[in-house]
This record gives structure tokens, C-alpha cells and sequence, in this order.
């Protein structure tokens, strides 16, 4: 065996000697969670129409990302200054998406929105006749 090589087996030897003790006192080793992010789930809605007659049934669809499967996705108004949730929610399926039967009796421009665990979709707007 050469020298070079002897010198080359030797310092990969106390490397990975190291690397199974463990950090040499006094070194700073930087955890794991601060080198990670977390992922925010999202979610997507679209409405089939831009308007309708009150009562009139149409649809709204979307998915969702970084949310379990099966999470409730519910349907939610703004009346005045507060979002209320509509008697209108379904699971996800195993696709991560969702689709809506709505109706709509409040007259003029209706602005929805979806909500599901911690994430908000965008808000859309329906206008009744």
C-alpha cells in the first residue's frame, strides 16, 4: 500500500469515526425544525356562474393542497362585516377536491368564500337576480 493511500484511508477512518460519536465539544449543531418551513394548506373555489336568479342552483368547485383527505370544506357568506358559515359543507375526496350544490336567495353581489381546517380560499363573487 502506498503512502497517499494510507494517509487517504486513515483520515476517511476518523471521519467516519466522528460521524458515529457524535459533534466534537463546543461545536454548534443547528435543529432540524429551524431548517425546515411549514407548508400552509390552501385552498382553491370557483363558481360555475357569475350570476343567477335567487334560488337558482349552480355549483362551486375546487381543491385543496397540503390538507388531509376527507377535511370538511364549508361554504361561507360575508353579510355586512362577518363571514357566516352557510348550511353547506362536504369532505374532500381522495383527490383533494370538492364540489358544491348551492343556492343563493340574498339579492345583488354575493362575495363566498371556502374554508377547510386552517386554510381560506379567495373570495368569489356571485351576483343574485
Amino acid at each position: 500500500m502506498s503512502i497517499n493511500r494510507l494517509k487517504y484511508v486513515s483520515v476517511v477512518g476518523l471521519t467516519a469515526a466522528a460521524l458515529l460519536v457524535g459533534p466534537v465539544a463546543g461545536a454548534t449543531a443547528t435543529p432540524q425544525s429551524a431548517t425546515t418551513t411549514a407548508v400552509r394548506p390552501t385552498l382553491t373555489a370557483k363558481a360555475t356562474v357569475s350570476s343567477v336568479r335567487a334560488w337558482q342552483q349552480f355549483r362551486i368547485h375546487g381543491a385543496s393542497k397540503h390538507l388531509k383527505t376527507g377535511t370538511r370544506v364549508t361554504l361561507q357568506q360575508k353579510q355586512g362585516k362577518r363571514w357566516v358559515s352557510l348550511p353547506v359543507s362536504m369532505r374532500t375526496n381522495c383527490k383533494a377536491a370538492y364540489n358544491l350544490r348551492v343556492k343563493l336567495g340574498l339579492k345583488g353581489r354575493n362575495s363566498l368564500r371556502m374554508v377547510g381546517g386552517s386554510a381560506v380560499s379567495p373570495v368569489l363573487s356571485v351576483t343574485v337576480r
